[in-house]
């Protein structure tokens, strides 16, 4: 199973993901975990299942985004090219049909999310891949 891990390291609230990916790695070896640098071409085009974990503006727990969930994403503000979120980029490719089913481990930007809790759904999210569903 891959994990695509989102944020950018430079800024804090942004890094969360990223921070929690490093422990994650250590403890749960079925888990291929793919950091995405910022403003990077999507590499799952075509995947039938993405799971996706990021820092997500506007929560206030660890939550579990599933596919119909991404259509609510909000995008952020645009200035130029460049600003092209994930939001952004997730939807259209939604809309070309080449994308699959999406799932995000979102963890709020401010805050404390206890480790456990994300080491927990991850758990379950391997579990269900290994099964199948």
């Amino acid at each position: 199973m891959r994990i695509y891990v989102f944020g950018n390291q430079d800024v804090p609230e942004d890094s969360w993901a990223f921070d929690y990916m490093e422990k994650l790695q250590q403890d749960i070896s079925a888990v291929e975990f793919i950091f995405i640098k910022p403003n990077e071409d999507l590499p799952f085009a075509s995947d039938e299942n993405i799971v996706i974990l990021d820092a997500v503006e506007g929560i206030k727990k660890l939550t579990l985004f599933e596919d119909a969930a991404t259509e609510k994403i909000k995008p952020s503000p645009r200035t130029s090219v460049h600003d092209f979120d994930l939001g952004f980029q997730l939807k259209y490719l939604k809309k070309l049909g080449k994308l699959g089913k999406i799932t995000i481990i979102g963890i709020p930007m401010t805050g404390t999310v206890d480790y456990s809790s994300i080491q927990s759904m991850v758990k379950k999210l391997v579990a269900q891949d290994m099964q199948g569903s």
